[in-house]
């Protein structure tokens, strides 16, 4: 007699085999996706599979991190591999180790009835000659990280060509990673009739080329805009004083008791710094980030996905990967350099059909910044205020009285309660309630209740007025080992200014470009009054002031004729006529304020060792 579990399995199975049955799919996928309760196929796996089982065809797939795509490749890979040859056939290239496994332990679900097919996964921390090993046994699906693979294949370790299908799985990503010399390369050892298949939630021009290199007429599909945002995320964001991010940081936090996030810094230092102040100030979190051992970063993801953890802080690098249901906020504390990325970072959160927020932490003369990113997600940021002591108050008391309600009566307590009945004796149940959730109440009070306002106050429309800010000449230059990061951290150090207090920074040869805001121009010119970089006199000059109406414009665009001297360094400096707008007021540069020292010598410790200096010589003067 079949059971009433049967007849729901069978119903399931049946309801499952219909959809996915009709894209194509085989018997032992169908089983095999009916066990992981797959119901519905998603828009990129409708749209990708059925042409992918159907042609020997390459494949150009936009859509977003957390829509399905490993599906969308796996299945029909899975599909075409022939299980009797122990050769590799499928090639997987994705960016981390994180999603490397990810990706593999999927193949292995997908493919369990699939008997005979071998799925092993490359990659680097691990041991190199094990998964050498791995592949002589019979792996006939690669799933490997760009930088291991190119490793194993220099070293004839692995055999790639033959293969007939080549995955590029969040191609965007190992493109903003620098893979694009590791791709290509690995790329050229494989054949070139192979079918490639490439993943991408954006189209920048890197991944373009890729496609355009190595692919033959591929079929495009794209789920919902190129480059744009899921629906399902509202995007949010806070304008601070940049030396109000942190404080506003935790406000966000407490505002949402249920906080379930991951919080986005530029750098591995900030994303430590960040952390350990909130682990300091009582919070749940941790750090994710490059410097950290493998065995580091696997216990800090064990815990973030049991919510033992429940602000997570990570690098848009240490990020990729991460696949946790129900991540409620995503906080950009920075803003990414590239637009781009915020598409992957917002990803993390509004995943199977669920809402999610992503808030962005700014300061004024970053607000220009939402501007661009609303034209790349194809969506409109609100701009919110950080709410005041009073508001969290509220929402704290309110998310105990809450949480106390949906408990459940532990009986086990019962013994207790005559004694606890004899404290209280003579209190009103007002007067009890009162006491009770006052515990938590003060605590939040006390912290909160002379809280500043923490909201910059921005005049006009928010997205063009960006404040008063002035532009300064530097004499030091790509020439002086210098890019346009490392001097803005230069500046940063020397000025005892928050990195996005310096803006705009323009790296030429022997000269560079940056803007502050005009209230600390008198400042950085009597800062930087006889200083000197490496032994060499450095001289800023004022060039001009600006509003956000004129900051479109740039220095030196277009081909304007110049004469030039050999500056200090070595290089090239102007010697006559500068563009008017980028002038500096004070004059042409005197001769003995750019000594003869020449180029610093590297082996001395170069930028490293100055900003190390500058920062000592500003804790002298406090």
């Amino acid at each position: 007699m079949t059971s009433r579990q049967d007849i729901r399995t069978f119903a399931a199975y049946y309801i499952c085999m219909n959809k996915f049955e009709l894209l194509g799919l085989n018997e032992a996928l169908l089983k095999a996706i009916s066990d992981m309760g797959f119901e519905t196929p998603s828009e990129v796996q409708e749209k990708a599979i059925p042409v992918l089982l159907q042609e020997d065809t390459d494949m150009v797939a936009l859509a977003q991190t957390g829509t399905g795509k490993t599906a969308a490749f796996g299945f029909p890979l899975i599909q075409k591999i022939d299980i009797n040859s122990k050769r590799t056939q499928g090639l997987i290239l994705s960016p981390t180790r994180e999603l490397c496994l990810q990706i593999t332990n999927e193949l292995k679900n997908y493919s369990k009835y699939a008997k005979g097919l071998n799925t092993v996964a490359i990659y680097g921390g691990a041991s190199i000659t094990d998964q050498a090993s791995q592949i002589r046994r019979g792996a006939q699906i690669i799933v490997a990280t760009p930088g291991r693979m190119q490793d194993m294949v220099n070293r004839k370790l692995v055999d790639i060509s033959a293969i007939e299908y080549c995955i590029l799985d969040e191609a965007d990503e190992m493109l903003n990673m620098g893979f694009y010399e590791d791709i290509t390369e690995i790329l050229s050892h494989t054949p070139a009739e192979k079918n490639t298949w490439l993943f991408s939630a954006t189209m920048p021009k890197e991944v373009a080329t890729i496609a355009k290199k190595f692919m033959r007429t591929p079929v495009e599909i794209t789920v919902g805009t190129k480059n744009m945002g899921t629906s399902n995320v509202s995007h949010e964001y806070y304008v601070v004083n940049a030396r109000d991010r942190y404080a506003a940081l935790k406000r966000l936090s407490d505002a949402n008791p249920d906080i379930f996030s991951v919080v986005f810094c530029r750098t591995k230092r900030d994303t430590q710094k960040v952390a350990e102040q909130l682990i300091e100030d009582g919070y749940n979190a941790a750090a994710i980030h490059g410097d950290l051992s493998q065995n580091q970063r696997d216990l800090v993801m064990k815990s973030f996905r049991s919510r033992q953890i429940q602000m997570l802080v990570a690098t848009d690098v240490a990020a990729r990967g991460i696949d946790v249901e129900d991540i409620t906020h995503v906080i950009n504390y920075q803003l990414p350099d590239e637009p781009e990325i915020y598409t992957h970072r917002s990803g993390r959160t509004g995943r199977a059909g669920k809402s999610g927020v992503s808030m962005v932490i700014v300061s004024k003369s970053e607000v220009r910044k939402i501007k661009t990113i609303e034209r790349v997600i194809g969506q409109t940021f609100e701009r919110k205020e950080i709410p005041d002591g009073r508001e969290i108050c509220e929402v704290q008391l309110f998310h105990l009285a809450n949480e106390i309600n949906k408990t459940e009566i532990n009986h086990e307590i019962d013994r207790y309660l005559p004694s606890i009945n004899e404290l209280f004796e003579g209190l009103s149940k007002e007067e009890i309630l009162k006491k009770f959730f006052s515990v938590e109440f003060t605590r939040f009070f006390n912290y909160y209740n002379k809280a500043q306002d923490l909201n910059a106050k921005v005049s006009g429309d928010a997205y063009e007025d960006q404040g008063d800010s002035t532009r300064f000449f530097i004499n030091v230059g790509a020439k002086d080992d210098f890019d346009w990061m490392s001097l803005k951290d230069f500046l940063k150090a020397t000025l005892n200014l928050e990195r996005d207090e310096v803006n705009r920074v323009e790296v030429k040869d022997s000269f560079s470009f940056f803007n502050v805001d005009s209230s600390k121009a008198e400042e950085v010119i009597k800062i930087f009054e006889d200083f000197k970089h490496q032994g060499r006199h450095v001289n800023v000059e004022i060039t001009k002031k600006s509003s956000g109406k004129d900051r479109g414009r740039k220095p030196f665009k277009g081909k304007e004729k110049r004469s030039y001297g050999k500056s200090a360094s070595g290089g090239d400096a102007p010697k006559g006529r500068r563009r008017s707008s980028d002038a500096p007021t004070s004059g042409r540069r005197r001769s003995s304020e750019a000594p003869s020292e020449g180029r610093k010598n590297k082996k001395s410790g170069g930028k490293k060792k100055s900003i190390e200096s500058s920062i000592n010589r500003r804790r002298s003067k406090k």
